[in-house]
C-alpha cells in the first residue's frame, strides 16, 4: 500500500475535526473523496500535505511516517527542512490558482524546479515545458497568468504541481473557484492524468466526474469515513442510508 492513513484525529481548539480516520491509497489508485461541507475533507489533505499538523495517528507514505520520528524518548515531530523533504512527495492543487503573477507561465510551473529541487534553469524550463504539454498548455508557456482564463491558471497550477513528480498527487475541490463552463477541461486533464497511472486523492463535489474516474470513492462525514467502494457500488448498492442519502441529494442537483 502506498499511502496508509490510520486513525487520524485533528482539532481546531475545541472543535473535532478528524476522528479516528482511516483510509488507504494505493499505488496507481485514484481515490476521491466526497461528503457534506464541514466533513473533514479538506483537513485531511491539509494533515497529508503537512500544511496542519494531526493529534493522533499514523500517515504512512511508502512505509515512512510523515510528519513525525520515532526516537528513543517516543515520537518527535519533524523539523522544517524534513517536513519540506516530505512535502515534495506530495503534489498539490488547491481551490485558488495561486500563481504568481510576475512571472510567465512557464517560470510558473520551473520555479519550485529550481529552487526547491535545485535543478539548473535549462533543465527545470525543460521539465515545465513537458508538464505544460500534459495539461495541453505548452502554447501558452510565454503568457501572464491574467492574460489565461480561470480554468487555464487552475491547468496551470496542476502542471506545476506534477512537474515536481510527486508520489501522490492531492487535488482540492480544484473547480469550486471556475465559472460553471470553465469546469470541463479541468477535469479533462485531471482524468487524462488518472488514466497515466498518477496516484490520486481527490475530494471534489462533482458526482459525475467523481463516479466516471474513481477506482474507489469514500464518503466522509463527520470527520470519519463513513463507508467506501467502488463507484458501482456506491452508487447502487451502498450500505449505510446516510450514503445513500447524500449521494441521492447529489445526484438530482
Amino acid at each position: 500500500m502506498l499511502l496508509e492513513i490510520k486513525d487520524l484525529y485533528l482539532s481546531y481548539g475545541e472543535t473535532t475535526v478528524l476522528r479516528g480516520l482511516s483510509l488507504d491509497v494505493d499505488s496507481s489508485e485514484t481515490v476521491c473523496i466526497v461528503g457534506p461541507s464541514g466533513g473533514g475533507k479538506s483537513s485531511l489533505l491539509r494533515c497529508l500535505n503537512q500544511l496542519e499538523r494531526f493529534d493522533d495517528g499514523v500517515v504512512l507514505l511508502d512505509g515512512e511516517r510523515i510528519g513525525v520520528r520515532e526516537t528513543k524518548r517516543g515520537l518527535e515531530w519533524l523539523r522544517p527542512h524534513e517536513v519540506m523533504a516530505q512535502r515534495r512527495k506530495f503534489g498539490m492543487v488547491f481551490q485558488q490558482f495561486n500563481l504568481f503573477p510576475h512571472l510567465s507561465v512557464l517560470e510558473n510551473v520551473a520555479i519550485g524546479l529550481r529552487t526547491v529541487k535545485g535543478l539548473p534553469g535549462n533543465v527545470a524550463r525543460a521539465q515545465a515545458q513537458e508538464a505544460l504539454a500534459l495539461v495541453g498548455l505548452e502554447a501558452k508557456k510565454d503568457s501572464w497568468p491574467n492574460s489565461l482564463s480561470g480554468g487555464q491558471q487552475q491547468r496551470v497550477a496542476i502542471a506545476r504541481a506534477i512537474a515536481m513528480k510527486p508520489k501522490v498527487m492531492l487535488f482540492d475541490e480544484p473547480t469550486s473557484a471556475l465559472d460553471p463552463e470553465l469546469v470541463d477541461e479541468v477535469l479533462g486533464v485531471i482524468s487524462k492524468l488518472s488514466s497515466t497511472g498518477m496516484t490520486m486523492l481527490i475530494v471534489s463535489h462533482e458526482i459525475r466526474f467523481v463516479m466516471d474516474v474513481a477506482d474507489k470513492v469514500c464518503f466522509l462525514e463527520g470527520g470519519v469515513v463513513v463507508e467506501s467502494g467502488s463507484p458501482g457500488k456506491m452508487i447502487n448498492a451502498p450500505e449505510q442510508e446516510r450514503t445513500a442519502q447524500f449521494l441521492r441529494r447529489v445526484r438530482h442537483d
